[in-house]
């Protein structure tokens, strides 16, 4: 116990005295063996790593959990470095992280927030700069710096939640949510991406919008309903047959809720086709996909719940999935 304390304190002196010496992971409470239930996260998105047989988990908060078996996990870990001379500053927001491995290295994708500058307002709505962008690291653990291009996505415009995505042309792409607050009409888009992905090629492309949407509900100033403006987390799949979908999410009135969409094309251009009911139960939201070691395909996905005080709190969770055939079918809850 007593070289523990000498270690932290020794660890602490370092942080003062040398602050750039002192790896971020490092300065943080790791806590071992907690349960997934015990973890608040949203936008949980997790990476099945072959190469070092663990589950590394991101999401809104910018920090890393990992296990070995879903169950108990450790963390957290703050895997991401910043420049002040960069878009996004020194302590951006971070929201809906996800990795992905492509090509040996390791890529996060994710929604970065600079509170201090400001690209207007619309309807009454202060508009901070954000925009989704991508790190890279040579180990999921990172750290996860900036490279290549200064942005991907116009700096004139809120946009987040981006994914990754390879089509059938061969070309990467990243898929985002162009935000409500803006346009009053939640968009989701595609943009291609470098080889490399360190940036963005030519110009973004809408690929259906919030008003498409069969299945969410609001009430507009007139206290009509109508459907709901936003648009959320996008995460593409195709099924066993070769069939594109697209998972994303929106509200009904006051209940977050996930549908999903399908391309009659079978590539990112469409037409999208927006199946006419919600493809998770009530509350939950925000998802992706991945497949365990062992071969069975999960849904990792946040619970959207108020507490007993009346505070919103959001949960991960996991259900099983199967891709068989036309469609994606929930199958119910996955306990590990």
């Amino acid at each position: 116990m007593r070289n523990k304390r000498r270690f932290r304190l020794i660890l602490v002196l370092m942080a003062v005295l040398m602050p750039n010496q002192v790896s971020a992971q490092f300065r943080m409470q790791v806590r071992k063996n907690i349960p997934l239930d015990s973890i608040r996260l949203s936008d949980p998105a997790i990476l099945a790593d072959p190469k070092t047989n663990m589950y590394y988990m991101t999401g809104t908060g910018g920090l890393m959990w990992r296990s070995q078996n879903l169950r108990l996990w450790e963390g957290p870990y703050r895997v991401t470095e910043f420049k002040e001379d960069s878009w996004m500053g020194p302590r951006p927001m971070i929201w809906a992280a996800e990795l992905h491995q492509v090509d040996g290295k390791y890529y996060y994708f994710a929604t970065f927030t600079n509170r201090d500058v400001l690209i207007g307002t619309y309807r009454g709505n202060t508009i901070e700069r954000r925009a989704s962008q991508v790190l890279v690291a040579d180990n999921p653990m990172g750290p996860y710096r900036a490279f290549g291009d200064a942005t991907y996505l116009p700096a004139d415009r809120p946009t987040l939640d981006g994914t990754f995505w390879r089509d059938l042309d061969g070309k990467p792409y990243m898929v985002f949510c162009g935000e409500w607050l803006q346009n009053w009409n939640g968009t989701i888009e595609k943009i291609e991406l470098k080889s490399d992905l360190s940036g963005t090629v030519g110009q973004p492309k809408v690929l259906f919008r919030a008003s498409d949407s069969p299945w969410s509900r609001e009430k507009d100033e007139n206290g009509n309903t109508t459907w709901n403006k936003v648009t959320d987390g996008p995460w593409l799949f195709r099924t066993s047959t070769g069939r594109l979908g697209m998972l994303w999410t929106s509200w009904v009135y006051d209940v977050y809720t996930q549908g999903v969409a399908y391309s009659a094309s079978g590539t990112l251009d469409g037409p999208w086709i927006q199946e006419p009911e919600p493809v998770t139960p009530p509350g939950f939201g925000h998802s992706m996909l991945f497949k365990t070691f062992e071969g069975q395909w999960l849904m990792s996905v946040h619970l959207h719940q108020k507490n007993d005080r009346g505070h919103t709190i959001r949960i991960p969770h996991l259900f099983k999935v199967s891709l068989e055939g036309e469609r994606l079918t929930v199958e119910g809850e996955f306990k590990p």
